[in-house]
């Protein structure tokens, strides 16, 4: 159920982050970038996927309040377009080195609580203010491209996980 307070999205997304932690501990290079049998898709590429999508909502958040016009989920793409995107983003993110590819993990959710904990209740959860959050609240956006985006990744890592090893 999505939190409805900036308090429960501060709680799911420390949760949820450090369950994703927990499920990459003791993950070495070889087997974040050895590709998943059934998809060709590393950990690596998931840690990083999720990475992106924090920074996509981080910007989307940017331009609307600069009053910038905002494409979600980015320029040149429709949602119907993700899986797309996503080759995109792995192909571009190919040589990122395992240990930079948790930094940036660590960094974007640390950017995301940033910007939670910054702004309050009324702009997480009070009334629609931004165009581009159609009939969502600011604070349900960042719960889907944070917690809801570590949850996903922690599960599917522990499914990869056990097809590997």
């Amino acid at each position: 159920m999505p939190a409805k307070t900036k308090t429960e999205l501060i709680e799911i997304s420390r949760k949820e982050f450090d369950k994703l932690l927990a499920t990459l501990d003791g993950i070495d290079e070889a087997l974040a970038t050895t590709p998943d049998p059934q998809d060709g898709i590393t950990i690596k590429d998931t840690v990083l996927h999720r990475v992106h999508w924090v920074h996509l909502f981080l910007g989307w958040y940017r331009d609307g309040v600069a009053g910038k016009a905002v494409s979600t989920p980015a320029p040149g793409y429709k949602w119907n377009q993700l899986k797309a995107y996503n080759a995109k983003l792995r192909e571009e993110t190919q040589d990122v080195a395992w240990p930079a590819a948790l930094d940036q993990l660590r960094n974007a959710h640390r950017d995301l609580m940033g910007l939670v904990e910054d702004l309050d209740e009324t702009e997480l959860y009070g009334p629609k203010k931004y165009d581009w959050t159609n009939n969502w609240t600011l604070g349900r956006w960042a719960e889907a491209s944070g917690p809801s985006h570590y949850r996903s990744a922690a599960k599917y890592i522990r499914t990869v996980r056990k097809r590997l090893v």
